[in-house]
């Protein structure tokens, strides 16, 4: 039976202090007046999740199982690359990833997800939401969903981040807050790597701002002194949120790097956004959505492969270790995960195709249990043969390893909603 939480708990005074984000507060107070959302958590389950964080590494278009996780030498489907031994004995990944076989013990694989949705949109908002769309109601995706579980609601930076600069596959990158609200938005950078809105203007120097505000401070503490009002607290909190954020503008600038740690991830735009996931999870961002695109492989594939999971490879295995090093990785989860991936049959172009009946993904780090394959497909990679799981397993898998119940209720309206649908159970052998 599913556990029914409360979250909202009645005064108006609450009900306004969770609109505060940015200019969205007007939009997201509309939403929690639609939104009857009651909770009533546990100081064990709030303690349990705290500080946990997630970094998406979104493949956008879809990568090739057979190429990474799932390697099949030998088989007429298997390609010419080879398998090769990890740190974990027993298993085996594509000679491609080298680096991330001598660190499997924080990474568990997941073979066997059948998810049959075989389209770049579709599939995209399959693997974004955990479920599929209804006419009634607009459900939020991963993103927001851990940004509202995880995130502070006095939080100065971010809550959820995604990076999305290449053109394609640009309108498949699923980012909605849903029946949450505006608040729990992405931040999303689609035209370079830091936000453009964050940073004072040039023409207001640093010591006039700094007096601004102070002024401004000293006003408004005058002003409410004497006056009870849930809605001046929500506006000054609201100004609080954006100062903080502004404060936040420096965690995107990854020359406030030592130029080793630069050096390590490398030059590519996908290492210098990954650098900055860590950095703003560091720095408490629950939510950070990495994605590289193009992965759709219908021609060359094998090409496309040895360029771009060469540079997964490096870039993942470098991560894992900036967050190991750091003490981060226990409290940090990494995803990797796309749309779908290729069809084991090649094709006359020596490409594969799209293929949603048998694939995989990989989680590592936070409440994960390293250094395992769960599930199975046959010799060709054409079907799962052990442990099928669907998106909505997969999702319950996420969240119970984060210290989150799948089975969290929503209301909207009356109706309650699941953080995943109905059918859905996490995958106990993957939770650590």
């Amino acid at each position: 039976m599913s556990k029914r939480r409360n979250w909202f708990c009645g005064s108006e005074e609450h009900r306004i202090s969770r609109r505060s984000f940015l200019s969205t507060a007007a939009a997201t107070a509309g939403s929690m007046s639609a939104l009857n959302l009651l909770r009533e958590p546990t100081l064990a389950e709030e303690l349990k999740k705290q500080d946990k964080r997630v970094i998406l590494l979104w493949l956008a278009g879809g990568a090739s199982q057979l190429e990474t996780w799932d390697p099949k030498p030998g088989s007429l489907t298997g390609g010419p690359f080879a398998a090769i031994p990890t740190s974990v004995p027993g298993i085996h990944i594509s000679e491609l990833m080298p680096k991330m076989a001598r660190r499997m013990e924080d990474t568990a694989i997941i073979r066997s997800l059948n998810t049959k949705d075989g389209s770049h949109g579709g599939g995209a908002r399959l693997m974004h939401l955990g479920r599929r769309d209804e006419a009634s109601v607009t459900f939020p995706d991963m993103g927001a969903v851990l940004a509202r579980e995880l995130g502070n609601i006095d939080s100065r930076v971010p809550d959820n981040v995604s990076f999305y600069t290449a053109t394609e596959g640009r309108g498949n990158a699923i980012g909605q807050a849903g029946f949450l609200g505006a608040r729990y938005l992405p931040m999303s950078l689609t035209t370079n790597s830091k936000p453009d809105d964050l940073a004072r203007l040039e023409s207001i120097s640093d010591l006039d701002h700094r007096q601004r505000h102070d002024l401004r401070e000293l006003l408004s503490k005058r002003f409410i002194e004497y006056r009870h009002s849930s809605s001046l607290r929500s506006h000054n909190e609201a100004y609080s949120r954006v100062r903080g954020l502004m404060s936040s503008d420096k965690l995107f600038d990854i020359s406030e790097e030592p130029q080793s740690i630069r050096d390590r991830y490398g030059p590519s735009l996908f290492a210098e956004q990954c650098l900055i996931a860590r950095r703003l999870v560091e720095a408490g961002t629950p939510f950070v959505k990495v994605s590289r695109a193009w992965w759709d492989s219908h021609g060359q594939n094998f090409e496309t492969h040895l360029e771009l999971v060469s540079e997964l490879d490096h870039v993942m295995s470098t991560l894992l270790d900036d967050l190991k090093q750091r003490g981060l990785l226990e409290n940090t989860m990494v995803i990797t995960l796309a749309e779908f991936e290729r069809t084991p049959k090649i094709n006359a172009s020596l490409g594969r195709d799209h293929f949603a009946s048998a694939w995989s993904c990989s989680l590592s780090g936070c409440g994960i249990n390293g250094g395992m394959v769960y599930g199975a497909t046959d010799e060709d990679g054409q079907t799962v043969k052990d442990g099928e799981i669907d998106a909505g397993d997969l999702f319950a898998t996420i969240y119970q390893a984060l210290g989150i119940d799948p089975h969290t209720e929503y209301y909207v309206g009356s109706r309650p909603i699941p953080l995943v649908h109905e059918d859905a159970s996490a995958v106990k052998e993957v939770i650590a």
